[in-house]
């Protein structure tokens, strides 16, 4: 049994009857399946409900899986073009490597931040996220940009966050951010989805609504799961399976039983997640941009998907806003989704290796974005579920 039809659970069905395997169910809260990459239509053209989702192209075996439901001659590639609103200009993303963007005046005064950072003076490594984004980018980029950007996406909070996460963030070193000033162009290794695909008729959901479609009746929406007993591999108190997989939030599951309390007192404790709210404004902006990230704290939004840039015959863009920062208007189509992001906080290695070693013991297992609670894009939740499909198997 699979809980949960985003692109986790998805894959894994799909896997599964690719395998010749057909007795599972798939347990979908939502009226349809897709999770936080699902797509509607808003003012006549796409709109992804969850914000930006793209398909990398790095990992080749996801892609020509996908490519299964949603054929290659469906996407459009893209060069990533992404922008920071900063100093009222906007430079590329990321900052480290394009502040040769900005006036000689801020670059100087950047690049002699950086240069006294603590890992260019060989000082330890924080294991605070706050004290690592000094040590890591000095000063002058925390306070201006990552700080104040990451507040908005996260909350206030952010000495709750650990480092053992941030190999998510693009890693530009100080000689590569002092070329790229001299030279006038960016140095260092490219973010993620710095090649990526997009649909070229549809929303990034096309692709898990075609895949949801595949499972017939092996996929039951509207059936939120609230009571999951792992020791009789139960849900609900109604569906039974040999073998459970995890792919929603564990804190949103109102009961589980089976595990130790010790173990699930630290679940409630530990384990948090921020919500975000995505918002349609009709006018078309002014830039090449596929998406722009804004740190100014007077905004409410930390994030504008420029879908006219990406998605072929829209107009139009959606803001990205932390649910405790936002401020719509009513008149604006906007969507709300409660789990959004899975906080890295420092606890939470420590509380989800007990809890999927527990579970797994007996059968149910943790897998994706949710299921793992790790900050994982979508490419990445394809390839681990194909990936526990073939280890099962084996």
């Amino acid at each position: 049994m699979i809980l949960g039809a985003g692109a986790t659970g998805l894959t894994l069905a799909c896997s599964l009857l690719k395998k010749g395997i057909k007795d599972f169910l798939v347990l979908e809260a939502e009226e349809e399946a897709g999770g936080l990459c699902r797509s509607t239509e808003v003012d006549g053209s796409p709109f992804d409900i969850g914000g930006g989702h793209f398909l990398d192209v790095r990992r080749k075996a996801v892609d020509d899986f996908l490519f299964q439901y949603l054929p290659r001659d469906e996407w459009n590639e893209y060069e990533r073009d992404s922008k920071i609103f900063i100093h009222d200009t906007y430079i590329g993303s990321p900052i480290e490597a394009n502040i040769w963007q900005l006036s000689r005046e801020e670059q100087v005064k950047y690049l002699k931040s950086i240069a006294i950072a603590g890992c260019n003076l060989e000082e330890p490594k924080p294991e605070k996220f706050t004290d690592w984004i000094y040590w890591k980018l000095g000063k002058r980029i925390a306070e201006n940009y990552m700080l104040p950007y990451n507040s908005k996406m996260f909350g206030e909070n952010l000495d709750e966050l650990g480092t053992y996460w941030l190999e998510k963030l693009p890693d530009v070193s100080f000689d590569e951010t002092l070329l790229s000033c001299l030279e006038q162009r960016a140095y260092g290794k490219q973010p993620a989805h710095a090649v990526f695909l997009y649909p070229k008729k549809y929303g990034y959901g096309e692709v898990w609504k075609r895949m949801a479609e595949s499972l017939e009746d092996r996929l039951v929406c509207n059936c939120k799961v609230t009571k999951l007993d792992i020791d009789k591999k139960c849900v609900n108190e109604r569906y039974e399976a040999e073998r459970i997989i995890c792919t929603v939030p564990w804190t949103g599951i109102e009961e589980i039983s089976g595990v130790e309390d010790n173990i699930l007192e630290m679940v409630r404790k530990e384990l948090k997640s921020t919500s975000i709210v995505t918002e349609y404004h009709a006018e078309n902006m002014e830039t090449k941009a596929h998406w722009i990230y804004y740190p100014d704290p007077k905004l409410d939004y930390h994030r504008i998907l420029v879908r006219h840039n990406f998605c072929e015959g829209s107009k139009g863009y959606w803001t990205e806003t932390n649910a405790d920062r936002y401020k719509g208007k009513a008149e604006n189509t906007a969507f709300k989704n409660t789990y959004a992001y899975p906080l890295n906080t420092i606890n939470k290695p420590g509380v989800m290796d007990r809890l999927l070693k527990a579970a797994e013991a007996k059968g149910c297992y943790g897998l994706g974005r949710w299921g793992e609670w790790q900050h994982y894009n979508s490419d990445v939740v394809v390839e681990r579920a194909m990936e526990f499909v073939e280890k099962m198997e084996g």
